[in-house]
C-alpha cells in the first residue's frame, strides 16, 4: 500500500516522499526575473523542511511577458548559471526541484496598456482585461520561446520542467472554448484547441530529449459554462500521456473559492474537504496510466492517506499550508500529524506577494532580510 512518507518514483523523478510544494508567484525575484538570497533562502529552506519536490512560481519564458511583478523568468541564457546554483543548493538538502513555465496572457492587472498582452481571441480574462489575439506568427514565437526556456531549465540541471496549463493563463484560455473561439486550425475542435499545446510539447521534447522528465499541470474543469468540461479534460490527458507527458498536476480554475464550496456538486463531482479536486483526480488517475498528482486543499496525513488507499493517485501539491507553516512537513514526519494550521482563507494573496498573514505573520519580512 502507498505511503506518504516513503522513497517512491513519480514522472521520472526519484522523490523522498509523496509531498510536492506546488507552485505559487512569491513576488521575491528582481525586476527582471533574476533570482535575489530571499527567493534563494525560500527554496533552500523548503528543500530543508523535508518535502519531496519543489516546483518554482510560475515563470516567464518572454521576457516583456509579466503578469505580476517581481516574477522568476528563464527567457534568455543570463538565468542558467544562477538557476544551477539554486539546484545544487536544493540537492544538498536531498529534495528534488521542477521549474514551471507559463505564460501569463490576459490574466493580469499588472502594466497593462504598457506591454503586448497575447490571447487566443478578443474575449477579456477574468480581470476584465482583453489581450490581442496571436497571430499564427505569434504562436511559432511562443512555441520557440516556450522550447529555448525548457532547454534552459535542463541545462541548470532541474530534475524537470512543468508546463503550466491551468488557472486561465494562456494556454488554459486556448483550451477553453469560452475563451477559445478562433476560426481558425487553433479553435474549435478539441484537437484544434489543443493544437498549441501540443506544437509546445513536441517542441520542447525536441530540446530536452526523450528521457527528461516534463510534466503538465491542469485544471479539472473551467466551472463555466461554455468552458472546457471534466469529459473535456479526461480526453486531454489521454492525449497527453499518448504524447509522451510524464506526469499531471490536478487543480481547478475555482482553486481561490473551492473551501465556500466544500460538500457541492460541480461537474457532477463533489468538491471535497480533504481534496478539493480529489474526485476528478482520482476518475483521472485510473483513466490514465501516467501519475496524477492531485493539489488543493490538503490537509493531512491521515487525509492523503486514505486517497493513496482509494485511488490510483501518486502524490501531492501544497502551497498555502506551507506559507501558514514552514516546517509543516518537518512535523509530520517527527510524528505530530495534527492537519495543518491553514484555514485556507485566501488571504495569503497579497499585494506584498504570497505569505500567510494569520499563522506566520513574520515570515514574509524574514524572507525578505
Amino acid at each position: 500500500m502507498k505511503q506518504v512518507f516513503e522513497q517512491c518514483k513519480i514522472g521520472g523523478i526519484a522523490l523522498e516522499n509523496r509531498l510536492m510544494r506546488s507552485a505559487t508567484w512569491e513576488r521575491m525575484a528582481d525586476e527582471k526575473g533574476h533570482l535575489t538570497e530571499p527567493l534563494r533562502r525560500l527554496y533552500v529552506n523548503l528543500a530543508k523542511s523535508g518535502i519531496g519536490l519543489i516546483s518554482t512560481g510560475y515563470t516567464r519564458v518572454l521576457e516583456e511577458e509579466q503578469p505580476n511583478p517581481q516574477m522568476m523568468g528563464i527567457y534568455d541564457d543570463s538565468f542558467v548559471d544562477e538557476y544551477r546554483e539554486l539546484v545544487e543548493d536544493v540537492h544538498k538538502e536531498n529534495a528534488k526541484i521542477l521549474m514551471q513555465l507559463a505564460y501569463g496572457g490576459t490574466k493580469t492587472d499588472f502594466r497593462v496598456g504598457e506591454r503586448l498582452i497575447y490571447s487566443p481571441d478578443t474575449i477579456p480574462g477574468p480581470e476584465g482585461v482583453a489581450g490581442t489575439p496571436a497571430s499564427r506568427e505569434d504562436i511559432a514565437r511562443l512555441v520557440k520561446a516556450y522550447a529555448d526556456a525548457a532547454f534552459r531549465v535542463k541545462e541548470a540541471g532541474f530534475d524537470a520542467v512543468q508546463i503550466h496549463l491551468a488557472h486561465h493563463y494562456l494556454l488554459n484560455q486556448f483550451l477553453s472554448p469560452h475563451y477559445n473561439q478562433r476560426k481558425d486550425e487553433y479553435g474549435g475542435s478539441l484537437e484544434n484547441r489543443l493544437r498549441i499545446v501540443r506544437e509546445i510539447y513536441e517542441a520542447v521534447r525536441e530540446c530536452v530529449g526523450r528521457d527528461f522528465p516534463v510534466w503538465v499541470k491542469i485544471t479539472c474543469a473551467d466551472f463555466m459554462e461554455d468552458g472546457s468540461s471534466f469529459e473535456e479534460t479526461v480526453a486531454m490527458c489521454r492525449e497527453y500521456e499518448n504524447w509522451g507527458i510524464n506526469a499531471i498536476e490536478v487543480s481547478g480554475n475555482i482553486h481561490g473559492k473551492a473551501e465556500k464550496l466544500c460538500g457541492q456538486i460541480v461537474e457532477g463531482k463533489e468538491i471535497e474537504k480533504k481534496g478539493y479536486f480529489y474526485e476528478f483526480a482520482k476518475v483521472l488517475a485510473k483513466e490514465v496510466k501516467i501519475p496524477v498528482i492531485l493539489t488543493g486543499g490538503i490537509r493531512s496525513p491521515e487525509d492523503m492517506e486514505e486517497m493513496l488507499r482509494d485511488s490510483e493517485i501518486q502524490g501531492f501539491g501544497l502551497c498555502r499550508p506551507l506559507l501558514a507553516e514552514p516546517e509543516l512537513v518537518k512535523r509530520w514526519k517527527a510524528g505530530d500529524r495534527a492537519p495543518a494550521k491553514c484555514i485556507h482563507c485566501s488571504k495569503c494573496r497579497t499585494k506584498d506577494g504570497n505569505h500567510c498573514i494569520v499563522f506566520n505573520k513574520n515570515a514574509f519580512s524574514q524572507n525578505k532580510l
